[in-house]
């Protein structure tokens, strides 16, 4: 049992005990100081590995925060050419597989060498195959070729975007904006989005909701001390509910902070919004599926200045657009070299 400071037994030490014991106190210290004050290099990779990360996913990771989200879909078998043999590479887990395929889509010019990877980790289902990591590469990462998918299918599998890959077009009459998904973080969203995509139309997508920044939140997106959080509550608010597409709802899936250009559901969808400051007050409450390029972000800004009306829903002051803005999701050609140089339409 630990003494209380004032037992008397307590003050019985020597005074070389008290010395030995103080000196070690100081050591300790001045350790812990040196920790916290001395630059790491380690820290310092780690934020301009964080940097990047934002450039190519919008800053969402570790199941929301740091990049390092590492999920896929259970019950799909995703096919393509491997480059990893699964029989002869196995993990414990199907973040692990995910992680592998990840490792080998770290450059900064050209395409990655795996962009998808499937897992078989049900041991009963799987039997001789449990934990088989099976690392491929698609012809056309927008629109991966599927081998098997349903309940009764063991496999679990994901896509990697790299640089310059993932990223699609949502264009309107103000311009397009140009978002790169997220399948580590969102999955079953992004198998939404490229679901719309092969559809060559997105009829019924569009914002109707516009509410700006006001004198809340700077261009930055950072909030202004002591201002309110809304309304206006900086955000682009619509729809992807498409004509002659039967919407199912989308399970939750990562739901970090929202941050200025975060692209994330409203429940379960096809209501979306995008955001036009860092919400942290928000707390965590909706899945992010992708993130604004940054420098698009002035076409949503466009959009939210646009002519609106005002509403209340469920007792809030809402802005709704006197004209809804038609949007149509777009395949872009982009460039493997940078993230955000030579995109087109088709």
């Amino acid at each position: 049992m630990g003494r209380r400071q004032n037992d008397p037994e307590a003050t019985h030490c020597s005074p070389l005990v008290l010395l030995l014991v103080g000196l070690a106190s100081c050591a300790l210290v001045y350790a812990a100081l040196c920790v916290v004050l001395k630059p790491n290099e380690a820290s310092s990779f780690s934020e301009l590995e964080s940097l990047e990360l934002v450039e190519e996913g919008g800053g969402v990771g570790v199941e929301g925060e740091s990049g390092a989200c590492c999920r896929g879909t259970e019950n799909l078998e995703l096919w393509g050419a491997a480059v990893k043999w699964g029989s002869e590479f196995k993990f414990n887990s199907s973040e692990q597989c995910c992680k592998a395929c990840k490792a080998m889509c770290t450059g900064t010019d050209g395409p990655c060498l795996c962009d998808s990877w499937v897992f078989c980790g049900n041991k009963e289902a799987c039997g001789s195959k449990f934990g088989e990591c099976w690392l491929k590469k698609q012809k056309d990462t927008l629109a991966p070729e599927r081998q098997e998918v349903g309940e009764t299918v063991s496999w679990t599998s994901g896509l990697i975007f790299g640089r310059g890959e993932g990223i699609v077009g949502l264009e309107t009459k103000y311009g397009t904006l140009h978002i790169k998904l997220l399948p580590d973080c969102a999955p079953h969203s992004v198998a939404y989005i490229l679901e719309l995509l092969a559809l060559r139309h997105c009829a019924g997508c569009q914002f109707y909701r516009a509410e700006r920044r006001g004198s809340s939140w700077d261009s930055e997106g950072n909030h202004i001390k002591n201002a309110p959080f809304g309304p206006p509550f900086a955000l682009v608010q619509g729809t992807l509910d498409a004509q002659g597409v039967i919407f199912k709802k989308i399970p939750t899936e990562v739901c970090p902070t929202i941050r200025r250009g975060s692209v994330a559901w409203i429940g379960s969808g096809p209501e979306f919004f995008i955001s036009l400051a860092n919400h942290e007050e928000w707390k965590k409450e909706y899945t992010v599926f992708a993130s604004v390029l940054p420098e698009d972000m002035n076409i949503a800004e466009k959009i939210a200045q646009l002519p609106t009306t005002a509403d209340v829903w469920n007792s809030i002051n809402v802005s709704v657009l006197e004209k809804p803005v038609p949007l149509f999701l777009r395949r872009m050609k982009t460039s493997h070299g940078d993230l955000t140089a030579n995109m087109k339409s088709n």
